[in-house]
């Protein structure tokens, strides 16, 4: 392995600017410094070489032999350094990669996504599974799309879509079941998650206080639109937030029997850390989403913190 004990870099900074503009005045002015310290860090450079660098003349400065032939490879140096920083921060400001609650990836996202490429093409989208453990520590992601209740430190969050759920199924199950005229007549169907909380909150709201869900098996699926699928497929009533499902009601997969939709403060929304705000790749995801949701006029909330679920704050 060679050995890579160098001198400190901010004292080769240093001399590599003033070697190239032969003047510590001007290589003070390019690095924002003063020129005392460049001054400093070049003799801090000197001592630990243990040769001069620079000749010091009144108002001029020329480099030594040996100050020559390190000036040269010091500016090689820099020069690849800057060009690899650059290509990095070039290929990830080309990139947008969106981390996204699978519910929302699959009846909104993804069909939708295809218009901002369009709008933007020379940024790349790549979209990937929401996962609450690692939402902004991995895979470089930029942007999460999560559902919840609350915000972490050092997040904002733009509130997308309020989780307000209501009962929801095929219309053939309900004309077998003679019709649903009121919240007890879901009682004589098979409920899809029934030991999803949002049940007992939604009949609660309708005024049936202790529904009687026991009788149905309890089966988790992982995800919201996994039990719209089964609601579609009419082999129950699913729990459901009826704006991601306005699609299946308009071709007559889906019905809502009732108005009445619930809202416990859960929410979609699109979080990012705080400090990447001004990203462009960021801003330009941010200004596309937001108009199309209903909660577009609603501010950012400064600290939310996802719990990372569809429903329950438990499902991806």
């Amino acid at each position: 392995m060679k050995d890579r004990r160098l001198p400190p870099l901010p004292a080769l900074r240093a001399f590599e600017a003033a070697a190239r503009h032969l003047s510590f005045t001007r290589a003070a002015n390019e690095l924002g410094m003063t020129q005392a310290a460049v001054s400093y860090q070049v003799r801090l450079l000197e001592e630990k070489l243990g040769v001069p660098l620079f000749l010091r003349r009144p108002r001029k400065v020329t480099l030594t032999d040996a100050g020559s032939r390190l000036a040269g490879r010091a500016g090689e140096a820099f020069d690849i350094l800057a060009e690899a920083v650059s290509d990095i921060a070039e290929r990830a400001d080309e990139t947008l990669v969106i981390s996204c609650n699978t519910t929302f990836a699959t009846t909104w996202l993804g069909n939708h996504i295809g218009d901002f490429q369009m709008k933007h093409p020379a940024l790349a989208v790549r979209l990937i599974p929401y996962n609450f453990n690692r939402a902004f520590g991995e895979d470089d992601v930029d942007v999460a799309i999560v559902a919840g209740t609350t915000v972490e430190p050092g997040l904002t969050g733009h509130l997308l879509v309020s989780a307000a759920f209501t009962p929801m199924l095929h219309p053939g199950l309900a004309a077998a079941a003679g019709g649903i005229a009121r919240p007890a007549d879901l009682l004589k169907l098979p409920i899809i998650g029934s030991d999803d909380p949002w049940w007992r909150q939604w009949f609660a709201a309708a005024g049936i206080d202790n529904p009687d869900l026991g009788h149905n098996p309890v089966a988790e699926m992982g995800a919201q639109m996994l039990e719209a699928h089964r609601a579609i497929a009419g082999q129950g009533v699913a729990i459901l937030t009826p704006f991601f499902y306005r699609e299946a009601i308009a071709r007559g997969d889906l019905i809502q029997p009732f108005e009445l939709q619930h809202d416990n403060g859960e929410a979609w929304r699109l979080v990012y850390p705080a400090r990447h705000r001004n990203q462009r790749k960021i801003r330009l995801f941010r200004d596309w989403l937001l108009p199309q949701m209903p909660a577009a006029s609603s501010p950012p909330a400064p600290a939310f913190a996802a719990t990372g679920g569809d429903r329950r704050g438990a499902t991806p």
